[in-house]
C-alpha cells in the first residue's frame, strides 16, 4: 500500500513537470497542436508498433497487452529532439528536451492494471507571415494537453485478452497574434487561451495463435470512440506601442466574454498483426485511421487549411540473440527497429502534410530482476517546402527506465 501511495504522489508531482514546451514544430499552430506519441520508448523504437506485448514491459498503446504482465513495472521516459526547419532558402535549427511519460503497471493474476501521465499534444511555435508589402503578422503559441489514464487488461480465455483505458485530458493552449504595419509603431495584439478538459475511452482486444517451436501469430484491434472535450476560450484584445529598441508597451486592453463550448474528437481504430518466436524475435505491422478534425484554435479564418482523415502505417519488430545468456550482456539485450509513414490529415495551401520516420533501439538488462534501460533513435521528415511551406528534418533520442519488482509474494515461516 505504501508503494502505491508513493507512486501516486510521484505522478502528482510530475504533473507540474509536463508544463513544458514539448515541440518547436510550426505545424503545432494548427488544431490542438502536434500530437504526441502515447507509447513507451520500446514501442517507439519499433516504428510505434503496439501489437507486441511481453511480461516485463508496459504497453500503454494497447491495454489488452496488460494481461501478459507478470511483474510490477515502473517506467519513466524522456527525449531530446533536434529539428532542422527549412522554408525556401532559409534554414534554422530548434531543440527540445522533454519528459514523455511516467507510468506503473500491476499484475493481479489474469488481470493487469496500469496508470500514468503523459502529454497528449504540444504547442510551441514562433512564426511571421507577410500579407503584403506593408502588413505582416506575428504568431506565438505554447502549451498543450496532458493526459492521465487508468488501464486494465484481462485474459478472458486462453490466448484471448481484452482491455480498456479511461483517460482524463486537461491543459491549456495559448495563442498570440500581432498585426503590424511596417514603419508604424502601433500594433494590435490578440491573445487566445483555451482551457481543455474531458474524458476519452479506449477499447482493445488481442488474440494469440500458438504454433510449433514456440512460434506464434498475434492479432489486435484497438478502438477509440468519438468523445467530446470541454473548452473555455478567454480572449483579450490589446493595442501596443513599440519603442526604438523593439520592446512594446500595452496602451489599451480589452477582455472579451469567455466562450464555453464542446470540442468533438473523431473516432480512431488500429489493426495490428504480428508473427514471431517467443523471447527470440518478432515482426509486426499496424494500420491506424482517425477521422477528420474540425478544431481550429484561432479566431482568424484560415481559408488555406483543411482537415482530412489521418492514416498511419507502421512496420517493426525486435530481436533477442539469447535471453538465457547470463555471461554475455549483449546477447540478452533487445534490439529493435521500425519504420512508419503518417498522413496527418492536415492540408495547407493544397499540400498534404505527411510524416516519415525510421527508428532503432536497444534494451540493456540491469542486474536487478528483469529491469532494463532502453535507448531509441529516430530520424524523420515532416512537411514540404512546396507552396511556401516548411519542411522539418528531425532527430530524436529517447531514453527510458523500465524497473520491475515482484509484489504479493507468499511468505513462508520455517
Amino acid at each position: 500500500m505504501k508503494r502505491i501511495l508513493l507512486i501516486a504522489v510521484l505522478l502528482l508531482i510530475t504533473g507540474n513537470t509536463f508544463a513544458q514546451q514539448g515541440t518547436t514544430s510550426p505545424y503545432s499552430f494548427y488544431g490542438m497542436g502536434a500530437t504526441n506519441f502515447k507509447g513507451t520508448a520500446e514501442n517507439r523504437a519499433m516504428g510505434g508498433l503496439g501489437v507486441a506485448s511481453d511480461s516485463i514491459h508496459l504497453n500503454m498503446l494497447n491495454p489488452a497487452g496488460l494481461a501478459d504482465l507478470e511483474l510490477v513495472n515502473y517506467t519513466v521516459g524522456m527525449s531530446y529532439q533536434r529539428a532542422n526547419q527549412k522554408v525556401g532558402a532559409e534554414k534554422q535549427t530548434a531543440t527540445t528536451t522533454t519528459f514523455d511519460y511516467i507510468a506503473m503497471g500491476i499484475p493481479i493474476g489474469k488481470l493487469g492494471l496500469s496508470f500514468g501521465l503523459l502529454p497528449s499534444s504540444s504547442v510551441g511555435y514562433n512564426l511571421s507571415s507577410a500579407g503584403d508589402e506593408d502588413n505582416f503578422m506575428e504568431y506565438e503559441g505554447k502549451g498543450g494537453v496532458n493526459k492521465t489514464f487508468l488501464s486494465a487488461g484481462y485474459e478472458v480465455a486462453k490466448n484471448w485478452n481484452v482491455g480498456v483505458q479511461v483517460g482524463y485530458n486537461f491543459g491549456s493552449i495559448q495563442n498570440i497574434g500581432i498585426s503590424r504595419v511596417r514603419g508604424v509603431n502601433y500594433a494590435s495584439r490578440e491573445r487566445n487561451e483555451f482551457d481543455v478538459n474531458g474524458f476519452d475511452f479506449k477499447i482493445a482486444t488481442s488474440y494469440t495463435i500458438p504454433l510449433e517451436n514456440k512460434r506464434y501469430v498475434i492479432g489486435s484491434l484497438i478502438y477509440v470512440p468519438k468523445y467530446s472535450l470541454n473548452t473555455e476560450n478567454n480572449r483579450v484584445l490589446e493595442s501596443i506601442l513599440y519603442d526604438s529598441s523593439g520592446q512594446h508597451v500595452t496602451m489599451d486592453r480589452r477582455e472579451l466574454d469567455m466562450i464555453k463550448g464542446d470540442l468533438d474528437m473523431p473516432e480512431e481504430y488500429t489493426f495490428g498483426l504480428g508473427y514471431g518466436v517467443d523471447k527470440h524475435w518478432f515482426i509486426g505491422a499496424e494500420y491506424t485511421q482517425r477521422g477528420e478534425q474540425s478544431f481550429n484554435s484561432h479566431s482568424l479564418a484560415l481559408s488555406n487549411v483543411t482537415f482530412n482523415d489521418s492514416k498511419a502505417y507502421r512496420l517493426g519488430g525486435y530481436y533477442i540473440p539469447d535471453y538465457r545468456s547470463f555471461t554475455n550482456l549483449f546477447k540478452r539485450s533487445v534490439y529493435r527497429a521500425g519504420i512508419r509513414y503518417e498522413e496527418t490529415g492536415l492540408n495547407i495551401n493544397g499540400e498534404d502534410i505527411n510524416e516519415f520516420g525510421i527508428s532503432f533501439g536497444m534494451g540493456v538488462p540491469m542486474r536487478r530482476m528483469f529491469s532494463n534501460v532502453n535507448l531509441g533513435l529516430e530520424y524523420g521528415k515532416r512537411g514540404t517546402t512546396s507552396n511556401g511551406l516548411i519542411q522539418e528534418n528531425f532527430f530524436n533520442v529517447i531514453l527510458t527506465l523500465s524497473l520491475n519488482d515482484k509484489w504479493f509474494q507468499k511468505r513462508y515461516i520455517y
